[in-house]
């Protein structure tokens, strides 16, 4: 008789046999999302862009890896190979085709708490030339950046987890105000870190519950000990930076290469400070050694991953949420889609692959997403030709940055995080469009600059479930409707004829965070469904239908969308039913507007309560030539009456 071990060891042969090879093709396209694109790159039209962009990209990935790499309490030549390793790992598995993956300042600050936690920093000066057996660096540098590398591994680790238990899926839990408060406050922790360094200041590591507070009390009581010589080159790099950053943006249209201040500055600083001998004559902080050429793989420690959990956790979450927000967003601007969960896949090996070669944790950042948008980058390619550059500077350039001045790096940080600061300006449209939105986002930055990144991204969660909770019970419900039910009716053929190309959707919940996609999703899946289609007007109940949406038709035509160059059609969104919403729920509607827009498809609103109008109207430019909001179904289809010349005129067939 067969064993029960036996007829296991069978059971997983017959299903290894029945693995096809078209299946592992299947497989293999949907994990290696450059298995797709490169074999269709255009070369002719898209080298040239993606190669003034890596080069570009190149320029700033150097500087911020340098300057991160301090961030995160670790030797800055760690930052080198941190702006290398990872932007290959995610170009294989990232969707993200503008995602410039590589140091950022939120994980590096998160990881810096671990470092200075198990290693406390004797003296933050690198001009030590220690010759040891790795990369000629000192035994407790290297003690550091494994630490740091350990963060990186035991981070990439948990986001591959998620991706095996599927819960990119739960990414709509992360909203946007919730998003823009925590990065909001992270940058604020992160130029806050940066202070010593631009007043010259020498002080311990601060950290902890309230440590941004306790930063500003040891500044203020040690006032006098700030460098008057780094503060000056802090100003003044600062003010250089700002100026010409907005000159490049102002006159970005009619030049094609921006210039790269960021190097520019390093260079001039550089020269400045070894001819001028201010390390010595001055006392000036300077970067020090850095050694030359890729260092072998090493695997982190595994001994520390018990006490790094909670930062692990941190730069698991905030790095994903942070790199994830830039790919939707990336995926939005140029029309193509991002899987969310892949995406933990690609982040998550892009920390545990570099991390055995002394890499600190990663993640795409705002700067440089924002640069590769700037210079036209098509696709990875620019993120990989960027790599190419900075191996140069591994190992050629690399050691003549020994006289980089350490304020001008923390300059560097601080400007680089204005976008994320700026974003201070959202409160305005949150404050007009949902209240509730406004305080999650107050509270939220409260809780992150108080505590942490990590800490203030769950608090934001948890409070926006929360206020979903005792906002859905309190929402009024919707009975579903029939055609009938509307109170209008068609005197002669002429006026059913020209609005036979009419669709209702009556909208039976409240649209928020929690629904918003799917409503987005399934509508859009309607819309497309009809216009696709060429057959005459079919049975309303036949059409796709879900928990959120109802859709009903009117006349002697069943309400299907017939999209065609010579119709214009018309989708009807009865809000009688929205009783609440929120932000993402009124980006939805107005992404809804724009997708229509782009399809020929007039959008009016009927129902609309005044805090939908108002909410709406300051959240996109609607169309001023004509209404869109209508008191009741019967006003928006007199408004369609009063335009039928126009839209018969646009939907006309030839008569033959």
């Amino acid at each position: 008789m067969m064993t029960g071990a036996k007829r296991k060891r069978n059971a997983v042969w017959r299903k290894i046999q029945a693995v096809r090879f078209e299946d592992v093709k299947v497989w293999c396209m949907r994990r290696l999302p450059i298995l797709k694109w490169v074999p269709v790159y255009n070369w002719k039209e898209n080298l040239v862009p993606d190669t003034v962009s890596g080069m570009m990209l190149a320029i700033q990935q150097v500087t911020q890896g340098l300057a991160f790499a301090v961030l995160s309490s670790v030797h800055p030549v760690f930052g080198l190979y941190g702006s290398f390793f990872p932007v290959i790992i995610y170009a294989i598995f990232g969707m993200g085709r503008h995602v410039a993956t590589g140091t950022f300042a939120l994980t590096s600050l998160i990881s810096a708490n671990a470092v200075e936690r198990l290693l406390p920093s004797v003296s933050t000066n690198f001009t030590t030339n220690n010759n040891s057996e790795v990369l000629g660096l000192s035994e407790f540098e290297m003690q550091r950046i494994g630490v740091a590398a350990a963060v990186s591994f035991l981070g990439g680790i948990i986001q591959v987890a998620m991706f095996m238990l599927q819960l990119g899926s739960a990414t709509f839990l992360l909203t946007e105000p919730v998003i823009s408060a925590m990065t909001t406050g992270a940058a604020t922790h992160v130029v806050t870190s940066q202070v010593k360094y631009l007043l010259g200041m020498k002080m311990p590591y601060i950290s902890g519950p309230l440590g941004f507070f306790h930063i500003y009390a040891y500044i203020f009581e040690n006032i006098r000990s700030v460098q008057l010589e780094a503060l000056l080159l802090s100003l003044l790099s600062i003010v250089v930076l700002v100026l010409v950053k907005e000159l490049n943006e102002k006159f970005q249209r009619n030049i094609k290469i921006v210039l790269p201040i960021d190097l520019v500055l390093i260079i001039a600083t550089s020269i400045a400070c070894y001819y001028a001998d201010m390390e010595y004559v001055y006392g000036l902080e300077v970067v020090g050694h850095i050694p030359e050429g890729l260092p072998s793989p090493k695997p982190p420690p595994m001994n520390v991953l018990p006490e790094v959990v909670t930062e692990a956790f941190g730069v698991a979450l905030v790095g994903y949420v942070a790199s994830l927000s830039l790919a939707q967003g990336s995926a939005k601007k140029f029309k193509y889609t991002v899987d969310d969960n892949q995406e933990f896949l690609a982040h998550g090996l892009s920390n545990v692959i570099p991390s055995f070669f002394f890499c600190i944790p990663s993640a795409a950042a705002m700067g440089r997403t924002a640069l590769l948008y700037s210079t036209g980058a098509k696709t990875q390619v620019a993120c990989l030709i960027s790599c190419v550059l900075i191996l140069v500077v591994i190992y050629a350039i690399g050691p003549m940055l020994y006289w980089l001045p350490m304020c001008v790096l923390a300059s560097i940080i601080v400007v680089g995080l204005k976008g994320m600061l700026m974003q201070f300006r959202d409160l305005k449209k949150y404050w007009n469009m949902d209240r509730i939105d406004w305080i999650i986002w107050v509270s939220t930055y409260v809780f992150t600059i108080c505590f942490a990144a990590n800490v203030g991204l769950l608090y934001g969660v948890v409070s926006t479930i929360v206020t979903v909770i005792f906002r859905f019970p309190r929402a009024k419900t919707l009975n579903l409707k029939n055609v009938k039910e509307v109170e209008y009716k068609y005197k002669t053929e002429d006026n059913c004829e020209s609005l036979k190309q009419v669709k209702i959707v009556s909208v039976n919940n409240p649209l928020v965070f929690l629904n918003a996609r799917k409503f987005h999703a399934d509508l859009i899946k309607i819309i497309q469904k009809d216009s696709t289609s060429s057959q005459a007007c079919e049975d309303v109940n036949k059409c796709e239908q879900n928990t959120l949406l109802c859709s009903f038709s009117n006349g002697s035509c069943h309400g299907e969308l017939q999209s065609c160059h010579t119709e214009r059609c018309v989708l009807i969104l009865d809000c009688s039913g929205l009783d609440f919403f929120d932000y993402t729920g009124i980006s939805v509607l107005l992404q809804i507007y724009m997708d229509c827009k782009s399809r020929h498809i007039d959008v009016l609103l009927a129902h609309c309560k005044a805090s939908l109008i108002k909410a709406m109207q300051h959240g996109g430019n609607l169309e001023s030539e004509k209404p869109v909001f209508f008191e009741s179904l019967s006003s928006a289809i007199d408004a369609i009456q009063i335009h039928r010349v126009r839209l018969t005129a646009g939907c006309a067939v030839p008569a033959h």
